[in-house]
């Protein structure tokens, strides 16, 4: 099964349109089409932005329900022991967590909105950076 690291912004996007490509992979994580790879510190990072008021303003999901999703997250997730630290790859800070996760998880691929910061780093260790929609392509999703 192919292994991917889900970046913030494609947890962002799939809570704020449930039409778009990012949803679908979440679909997909949840339907076990795909392996959805995180560490401790990626899935806070995940939880503490999704839970932003400009996020919930625009998916209308109250704390309780989002730590519910974030409940069915966990679950569906692979977790990712962080045995090494690969800093610095990327020039920002929450883009080395992704890195971490998808290298220490033997990470396919990462997927991503931010493919400038993020493609060039992964490709440095053999992992595929895509965006959601070309995952979905590639993976035929």
């Amino acid at each position: 099964m192919y292994r991917v690291v889900l970046d913030t912004n494609v947890i962002v996007c799939a809570l704020r349109s449930r039409r778009g490509p990012s949803n679908r992979l979440l679909v997909a994580v949840a339907e076990r089409r795909i392996t959805a790879l995180a560490s401790v510190p990626l899935f806070l990072e995940w939880e503490a932005v999704i839970k932003r008021p400009e996020h919930r303003l625009v998916h209308g999901l109250s704390l309780e329900r989002l730590d519910l999703v974030l409940a069915d997250l966990a679950a569906l997730i692979e977790p990712v022991q962080l045995d090494f630290f690969w800093r610095p790859q990327t020039r920002d800070a929450a883009d080395e967590m992704v890195i971490e996760a998808a290298v220490n998880g033997r990470a396919d691929a990462v997927i991503t909105l931010n493919l400038r910061d993020l493609a060039d780093p992964a490709a440095r260790f053999g992992i595929a950076a895509f965006s959601p929609q070309d995952a979905l392509a590639r993976l035929f999703l």
